[in-house]
């Protein structure tokens, strides 16, 4: 059975400031390069290493010391004009309409039903042999839709789970059929 492990980025500034960062390319701070290094040490050892094409998911992936597959399908949601904004500046009814309608895009932006696609086409086209370890390290929405591809649900089920910064989830691929074995594992500085 191979096995996927999809590796949240270590912390950024913005994720510690509660700023949605969607594509902007910020760097790992230095808690995001010790929590790198931690998730490294609790994920062990691995085949290969995929990673979005953001800084912060590719600093997060030098630290398993393998060659990087950078892909495209693995970059974060695009929240457009909402990229770099707190959180909690978007009115609670614009919040409320995004969670029942995953067709719904930011201004400018990607809907969660798009990043759903995109993840899935990548996880249907992702080849694991038997007893490979494959890590993708990515962030947060990719990682919900990734489990939404594991659980056969809907990509709405992303707001029912929380991920936290440089967690990670295993799938088992079993005959092309996932099985969610793991979620948000974290592993404290």
């Amino acid at each position: 059975m191979g096995t996927i492990t999809l590796l949240r980025h270590g912390q950024t500034d913005f994720n510690s400031a509660g700023l949605l960062q969607g594509r902007i390319d910020n760097p790992l701070n230095r808690t995001g390069f010790a929590q790198a290094v931690k998730a490294a040490e609790a994920i062990g050892g691995i085949d290969r290493v995929i990673s979005s094409p953001l800084k912060r998911a590719i600093q997060t992936a030098d630290a398993f010391n393998k060659e990087i597959e950078i892909s495209d399908a693995w970059i974060e949601l695009d929240y457009g004009e909402w990229d770099g904004k707190p959180m909690n500046s978007i009115p609670k009814e614009i919040w409320e309409e995004w969670k029942n309608d995953p067709s719904f895009k930011p201004p400018n932006g990607e809907s969660l039903k798009n990043l759903g696609q995109r993840v899935r086409s990548a996880l249907e086209t992702l080849v694991v042999n038997e007893d490979e370890h494959v890590l993708i390290v990515t962030h947060v929405s990719p990682i919900k839709a990734s489990i939404a591809w594991a659980l056969g649900a809907s990509d709405d089920i992303g707001w029912r789970a929380r991920l936290d910064t440089a967690s990670f989830s295993q799938i088992k691929v079993k005959a092309r059929t996932p099985i969610l074995t793991k979620f948000n594992v974290t592993n404290p500085l």
